[in-house]
This record gives structure tokens, C-alpha cells and sequence, in this order.
């Protein structure tokens, strides 16, 4: 069956206040739990199709929230960005963070109930695994016995050393903006270490990455980025011994932050380890970079890759209006040979919500690039929570500011959510019509996608070669494909148009030797209607479609 994720900020997901205020603290705004992720919860998250529930922001991370008194030491606020913070501002590796928990003394064990209550709903847990930096002032209080924190043995003199976890740089911090935050005293670091976005200057700009520091996995930047992986360096045993240990604590998968950014050496030698002790753990890349797609797959060890330059960005440019839905096909044969390995989405907490004024407008203008993204071949699918209900990330709910894109430094509440929420009832009835209606769809889609064989195991054949100067068929804005499993066809066409159209469809011989396809007169279904229809393919090598707006037709015929 195909993988299905859902990614949830418990932070967000649990947020029952419709009063939030921008840039509000934890105490004026609220913040969910991980105990609001229930089974009632996780039943509702199942009932989409998902297998795997990626929780973003476990990890304890750089905060504005005081939490000195349960031995936390506090951040300094010129180094967070939000009141909340941000969840790849790792502070402590091995700890869960406290924003998190009903009771924050108990956020272990609220974090192993979240997990063993994910498995009995029957799905897996992925979480964020962050190995290119961490929070500036990162400093663990749950490190195990005899592991020693980040930077703590390191040479502070010199720039680079194999030996060392952080590169540093011979001058003083000196950020190009305040760094007092909310204090009279300014934050202060020298020597200034090289920040997380390989911005190797000790002044860097609002933009840059500047409340993280990069790691140092043996690569000397300042000498054309020459290697020393000879012995192994420190950082890499540290980050085995991270994995290994949320390995251990029954986690199913990493969802592995700016891979591309740690040398795939590293990857080649720590996920053999891992898979060695747990062998079915997922490992995920946020790669964009297609020219390192084949290195971190075959050399790396990942097992799936973000498609985000290629199937992503040609979905959005399509449901925009500036490219034709014929320029799927190019998407696809550029990675032909590793397309089993290419996760695919249309949203995540990086991207603009498709329902927001700087994407689509309307969450319904996706359907069509829903129905391409999951069932297009075998490889995985990535959800958003909130898209299935039309999300248009357009509050400004404070750092984030007004971007079409639902918030991970702020404290807030997602109406969208919290009315599908309702308390935790999970009552479609206290929704809009227009979530509803698209909730249903995604439901519709993503079981379709996961459970039909022919979508999550058959093979792909695409018709848009035969289709592009057919007179009786628009390749701008209508895609075709055919999946087969043995006896199994599913003819797919998708209408990225506002209008209803009628396709003449052609279906090449190939097709019929390859998909395994006889020439009869089938009795088809519409998987997404439940509609019935003759396709008469005795003699003839076409199909004529009716396709609704902005839809699909999924004929299942055998």
C-alpha cells in the first residue's frame, strides 16, 4: 500500500483559543498538546488514508517562554525568532519540548503515551531528525551519562578542526539589527560561530539563519570544502547516538531537516547503522537539489526524497495558469529511475497554503494536482494538516507576518482545524460546507490512491505523447495516464480548467501491449462518483471523457 503522511504541529493542532493576538505570549494564546492528539484524533487522521503521522516540533527548541523553573535554562530573546520559537532551533537533542506537555515535568512520558497511542490507531511515527544546526545557545539537560554537549570539548581558537562540533569565526557576533530583544542586555558570543545557513560571516543579516549555528561534520568550507572523515569526527558519533536513541524509543521514521546541507558521507555511514538495529525505520530528505537526487538515495541510503523542484513546483505553475498540464510528463522522466523514491505534496509548513491569496485562492483548485501527486506512480504522499480543509494560512499571527503560510515561531490557533476539532469531537456538521465537501474528496482521493492496487503498486503509462496535437483534446489544461494491475486499468484524466470539458482521449497501441489492456467493451466505474459507463475499445483507440472543473475522472475498468 502507498505511504500516506500527515503532518501535524501539535502546537497548533491542539489550540482551542479564537481569540489569539499577534505575537501573543503562551498564556495570552494557548498551545496544544500532545495530549490532544487522542485516538478519537488519530481515528479522524486515519480516515484520510494515512499511514504515518509526522509530529513537527517535538524536539525542544529556543523559546521566549520561561521555563527556569523546571531547569530549562532560559533563551535569550534576540535569539529566537517568534515568542514560541522555531522548531529547527534545536536546543535539546534529547528532550521533548515542554510547550508541549499538560505537565511539562511529565513531557517524556506524555511523549511516549503520544506514541504508543499513534501505533495502537494502526499508524507510524516520524519525526524531525535536524543535523545541519542547532539553536545558538543550545544546551541539553537530558544528555545521557558520559555524552558531552556541543561544542563543549571543542578548540575555540581555530576556525575549523575535525575535532571540533561548530566552526568559529575571530570576531564578536555582531547581527545587523538589535540583538537586545526584550532585555537591556545584548546578547553577546564570542567567538561568533558560523550560522546554520552557511553564512560564514560574524554579522549576519535578519534574513539569515541567525538564532541557529552550523555543525561541523568534517568539511573545511574556508579550503574549497576539503573533507577530514578520517577518523570519524565527533559530530558524526553525536548524531548516531540521536538517532539511535529516538530509534529506541519506538520511532518509525526521521523526516531529516536541510539533508543536503550534511555531506552524504555522513548519510552513507549513520543510516546502515540505524537500519542495521531497526530495520524498517524511514529515513527522509529535504533535498532540492535534483542534481544530488542519486547520490543521497544510492549513496545516502534515503529512503524517499522531497519533490519539490520538479512535481511540485509544475503543479502549482499549472493550478496557477502559468504552465500547461502537458509539462507533467517532462517531471516525471526526469527521475524515471528513482520515482519510487520521490515523496510528493502540496503543501507543508514550508509552502504557501493552496487555499491562500498568494497561491490558488481556493482550496478546490487543487484537486486535479491532488489527484496527479497521489496517484500518479507508487511513491509516497505528504499532507498538511489543514489543507484537507481548505486552510488559507492568511492570519498574521506575528513573526510569520501575513505570507499565506500557517505559522511555526508563533503562539496561534488555526480556525480551520479547531472547528473540524470541535473540542475534540471531530464533528463534520460544525464545519463549512466548503471544508466539508473538500474534506470528502481528499478522503475519497488519498484511499483511493492508497488502497486500489493498480494506484499504489500497478504500472504508469502516460498518454499525453499521443494527446498533445490532438485537435479533440486541450493538453494546457487536461493530463491523462492509465494504471494497471494484472487485470486491474484506472484511466485517469484531470481538468485543471474552471469549466467543464469534454476530451476525446487517445490510447496508443502501446498501451494496450504494455498495460496488458484487450481490445472489449468494459463496463467502467468513476471511483470519485461511483458513476457507471460503457468504454468501447473493439475497434477503436479513443475514449471520449466529460470531466467536471477543476476534477478528474478515474475510470476503473477489468
Amino acid at each position: 500500500m502507498r505511504t500516506i503522511i500527515y503532518q501535524i504541529l501539535p502546537r497548533l493542532f491542539g489550540n482551542d483559543n479564537c481569540h489569539c493576538i499577534s505575537n501573543g505570549s503562551i498564556t495570552e494564546n494557548g498551545c496544544g498538546k500532545m495530549n490532544d492528539i487522542t485516538t478519537k484524533a488519530l481515528e479522524e487522521i486515519k480516515k484520510l488514508g494515512v499511514s504515518h503521522v509526522w509530529y513537527t516540533g517535538l524536539l525542544e527548541h529556543a523559546t521566549q517562554t520561561d521555563y527556569s523553573s523546571y531547569g530549562i535554562p532560559k533563551d535569550h530573546p534576540a535569539m529566537v525568532k517568534g515568542i514560541a520559537g522555531s522548531p529547527y532551533a534545536v536546543k535539546d537533542y534529547y528532550d521533548i519540548d515542554p510547550d508541549l506537555a499538560s505537565a511539562p515535568t511529565r513531557r517524556f512520558r506524555e511523549f511516549r503515551n503520544l506514541v504508543n497511542r499513534t501505533h495502537r490507531a494502526g499508524l507510524k511515527v516520524i519525526m524531525d531528525f535536524v543535523p545541519n544546526h542547532v539553536a545558538r545557545e543550545y544546551c541539553s539537560d537530558n544528555t545521557p551519562l558520559g555524552t558531552a554537549q556541543f561544542g563543549e570539548h571543542d578548540n575555540t581558537n581555530v576556525h575549523f578542526s575535525p575535532a571540533n562540533n561548530f566552526y568559529y569565526l575571530d570576531a564578536p557576533l555582531q547581527c545587523q539589527f538589535d540583538m537586545q530583544g526584550n532585555t537591556p542586555v545584548p546578547y553577546q558570543e564570542f567567538p561568533a560561530k558560523v550560522t546554520g545557513n552557511d553564512c560564514f560571516t560574524p554579522s549576519p543579516t535578519i534574513n539569515d539563519w541567525y538564532e541557529t549555528v552550523k555543525l561541523n561534520y568534517g568539511v573545511d568550507y574556508t579550503h574549497n570544502g576539503s573533507k577530514h572523515f578520517s577518523p570519524t569526527p565527533d559530530t558524526w558519533v553525536k548524531m548516531r547516538d540521536i538517532l539511535l536513541f529516538w530509534a529506541s524509543q519506538g520511532i518509525d521514521g526521521f523526516r531529516c531537516d536541510m539533508a543536503e546541507m550534511v555531506p552524504c558521507e555522513f548519510w552513507s555511514w549513520v543510516i546502515p547503522v540505524i537500519k542495521e538495529k531497526y530495520p524498517d525505520i524511514l529515513f527522509i530528505a529535504e533535498v532540492y537539489n535534483p542534481q544530488l537526487y542519486r547520490d543521497y538515495i544510492y549513496r545516502g541510503h534515503f529512503d524517499y526524497l522531497y519533490d519539490k523542484v520538479g512535481l511540485y513546483d509544475t503543479l502549482r505553475h499549472i493550478t496557477c495558469g502559468y504552465a500547461p498540464a502537458s509539462s507533467i510528463t517532462s517531471c516525471w522522466q526526469s527521475i524515471d529511475d528513482i520515482i519510487g523514491h520521490m515523496l510528493n505534496f502540496l503543501e507543508n509548513h514550508d509552502e504557501q497554503r493552496i487555499a491562500s491569496r498568494f497561491f490558488a485562492g481556493d482550496g478546490n483548485k487543487a484537486l486535479p494536482a491532488l489527484i496527479v501527486s497521489s496517484c500518479i506512480n507508487t511513491q509516497p504522499f505528504m499532507l498538511y494538516c489543514g489543507q484537507e480543509l481548505g486552510e488559507t494560512g492568511m492570519d498574521e499571527e506575528g513573526f510569520s507576518g501575513l505570507d499565506g503560510r500557517t505559522t511555526i515561531f508563533d503562539y496561534w490557533s488555526v480556525k480551520t482545524i479547531r472547528e473540524w476539532r470541535a473540542g475534540g469531537n471531530f464533528d463534520d456538521s460544525r464545519i463549512s460546507a466548503s471544508s466539508r465537501n473538500l474534506l470528502q474528496r481528499y478522503r475519497t482521493v488519498l484511499n483511493l490512491s492508497k488502497n486500489e492496487k493498480a494506484l499504489s503498486m500497478g504500472r504508469f503509462f502516460d498518454l499525453m505523447y499521443v494527446n498533445t496535437d490532438n485537435p479533440q483534446f486541450n493538453p494546457d489544461n487536461t493530463y491523462a495516464f492509465i494504471r494497471s494491475y494484472q487485470n486491474e486499468h484506472i484511466l485517469i484524466a484531470v481538468n485543471f480548467d474552471s469549466h467543464d470539458v469534454t476530451q476525446v482521449i487517445n490510447i496508443p497501441q502501446l498501451a494496450f501491449d504494455t498495460m496488458g489492456i484487450a481490445r472489449t467493451v468494459y463496463a467502467a466505474v468513476d471511483l470519485l462518483t461511483g458513476d457507471t459507463c460503457d468504454i468501447d475499445l473493439t475497434q477503436q483507440m479513443s475514449c471520449k471523457v466529460n470531466i467536471p472543473a477543476y476534477s478528474s475522472i478515474i475510470l476503473k475498468f477489468k
